[in-house]
């Protein structure tokens, strides 16, 4: 008896031992995995940078004669070509580069006159806004036409919900756009038109986020709020087409497979309703790849969807790049490029952020 009262005894104390053990193990694991994350980051930064800094080296135009003109004297070419440091070795215009962009500088727009940074955070709020309508409306309607069409493989809803997401995925973008706008604003009258707001509300809000809709919003400008909806609905309805014709074809195809498994047909066999099959166990098991998808989604719309900011007059950061393209101000566009590419870095390192917390095993040590 006394043995028994022993043994339990030191199982007792080995427990929280082993608690203790498993807690470490937790942590050393999440920080392994963040150190890894960030060195990550780091290096793809990193050649981003380098790769922008090559770019604006390599192209055929010469920042100098974008700065002094055309017929400036060579004395005045060179003094300008000192001073933006385009005489020194490649390797210390980089780390320049580098110290530049790390202090929040990203050069000059020789178009506007003004910091590019200035320019960036004066434009993006016009492109997330859009986005993140965009985004939303991809998600709602591509997650349930995906798993609809999953679910009934082969026949008539599968058929008719591939067709609808094919053409969304195959058309472009820049003709349903215009197809949009000559519906819908030019024929019918049910859209506000192209732009952000209509004249009559320019200017009209102080700006706080620089997303119109939230700030009138705090500004408690109804009438404005709602021009600004009007604006948006049709540009957004369009890129969420897009994006709904892509996140709905990858979640059928991650369905399908998961559809397939041993676990499923035990589950029906077992006589669950098949409702509960597809979204609680199917769907569940399918979360992490399509945070993914909807991440790489996301950082797609933020790169500025240009055809669609330039047919609608969106005045985003990819109408923003696409003049200073035609502007030769090859300063602002690898500025834009810059912020572009942070925004993929970003989103993809909360995705994976997001699906370590949405995924037990991902946190196993």
């Amino acid at each position: 008896m006394s043995h028994g009262v022993g043994d339990a005894t030191t199982v007792s104390a080995a427990s929280p031992a082993r608690a203790t053990r498993t807690r470490s193990n937790l942590v050393g694991s999440f920080f392994a995995r963040l150190v890894r994350h960030l060195a990550s980051v780091l290096f793809t930064v990193g050649g981003l940078l380098f790769i922008t800094f090559l770019i604006g080296r390599v192209i055929p135009v010469d920042p100098v004669l974008a700065v002094v003109g055309d017929h400036a004297s060579a004395d005045v070419y060179e003094l300008a070509k000192h001073r933006m440091g385009l005489d020194r070795p490649l390797w210390v215009q980089f780390g320049v580069y580098l110290s530049q962009v790390a202090h929040g500088d990203l050069g000059v727009s020789f178009v506007t006159g003004t910091p590019i940074a200035q320019d960036i955070l004066h434009v993006f709020p016009a492109t997330f806004e859009l986005a993140t309508l965009a985004v939303i409306v991809g998600v709602l309607l591509g997650v349930p036409t995906g798993v609809t069409a999953a679910a009934n493989h082969g026949r008539w809803p599968d058929h008719v919900l591939r067709v609808f997401a094919i053409v969304g995925y195959s058309v472009p973008v820049f003709w349903l756009g215009l197809v949009a706008l000559l519906i819908f604003y030019a024929k019918l009258g049910w859209s506000a038109g192209p732009g952000r707001l209509s004249v009559i509300y320019e200017g009209a809000i102080e700006p706080v986020t620089g997303i119109i809709l939230i700030d009138s919003l705090l500004r408690r400008e109804p009438q404005v709020f709602w021009d600004a909806l009007a604006h948006v609905l049709l540009p957004a309805a369009v890129l969420g087409y897009f994006s709904m014709a892509y996140i709905s074809r990858m979640t059928r195809s991650f369905m399908l497979d998961e559809l397939k498994q041993e676990y499923i047909t035990t589950a029906r066999v077992k006589g669950m309703r098949e409702l509960r099959v597809v979204w609680r166990h199917a769907f569940g098991n399918i979360t992490v790849p399509l945070i993914t998808v909807i991440a790489i989604t996301y950082a797609r719309l933020l790169e500025g969807a240009v055809l669609t900011e330039t047919i609608f007059a969106w005045p985003g950061i990819g109408q923003y790049i696409t003049s200073s393209l035609l502007s030769v101000d090859m300063n602002a566009v690898l500025g834009g490029t810059i912020v572009v590419g942070l925004a993929f870095v970003g989103l993809n390192l909360l995705a994976d952020i997001a699906y370590h917390w949405v995924d037990v095993r991902a946190r196993r040590p």
